[in-house]
């Protein structure tokens, strides 16, 4: 898997370095130090993962996300920072950003790299437990026909978001496991979306719940 690195600490440059190609099938294509030259970076080497600061000098993590993405809407990008910043985390769910993880979670970013290649979305237990209170609230709230799903559908998309497993949705809907895993593959496929973050993202982004 190749990988990109974007930070304009160079210790954490290093020390992500020595965390990451301790695996052997991670390898650091390229690093820079700033958002500016992420994007010819990533035009030139098109990483599998790329992992890039949020605060840098010139450009921000964010902004040079927002143009890479908008030429390559597939770029799998892991947002790291040191700040568990409100702003920053509704900006990185609305750009389309894989995943957002503080640095100092160190042991999580092999599996969060790992997680955002095969097309998860990544943003740690702390920070999906405020997505409700960071999306904010509206007063009006859309059928489940709008977004083309049945009542039952929704239903299933509501309780994803209140953080329940398949199991427990089955047990509350009285269904059976594995009519629920068809059901939300399902959802998956109607709402163009690849995992339950994305799910729990979509339904209070759009309910305001």
């Amino acid at each position: 898997m190749k990988l990109m690195l974007v930070d304009d600490d160079c210790l954490v440059v290093n020390a992500l370095k020595m965390i990451l190609e301790s695996q052997p099938d991670l390898q650091i294509s390229a690093t820079a130090e700033d958002g500016s030259k992420a994007f010819s970076l990533y035009e030139q080497y098109r990483p599998d993962v790329l992992l890039m600061d949020i605060r840098m000098k010139e450009q921000s993590g964010l902004d040079a996300a927002a143009q890479i993405l908008e030429a390559y809407p597939d770029a799998r990008i892991l947002l790291l920072t040191t700040f568990s910043d409100d702003e920053y985390i509704v900006k990185a769910l609305k750009l389309g950003a894989k995943g957002y993880l503080l640095k100092q979670d160190y042991k999580n970013i092999i599996p969060a790299v790992r997680a955002v290649y095969s097309g998860q979305t990544v943003f740690g237990e702390t920070i999906v437990s405020r997505i409700p209170e960071l999306i904010g609230s509206r007063n009006s709230s859309p059928s489940p026909e709008s977004f083309g799903l049945s009542g039952r559908e929704f239903d299933i998309v509501r309780l994803v978001a209140e953080g329940l497993s398949n199991r427990e949705i089955a047990s509350h809907l009285y269904l059976s496991e594995g009519t629920v895993r068809n059901y939300l593959s399902g959802i998956l496929n109607k709402l163009d979306l690849r995992d339950r973050t994305q799910v729990a993202v979509f339904y209070y982004q759009n309910t305001g719940r």
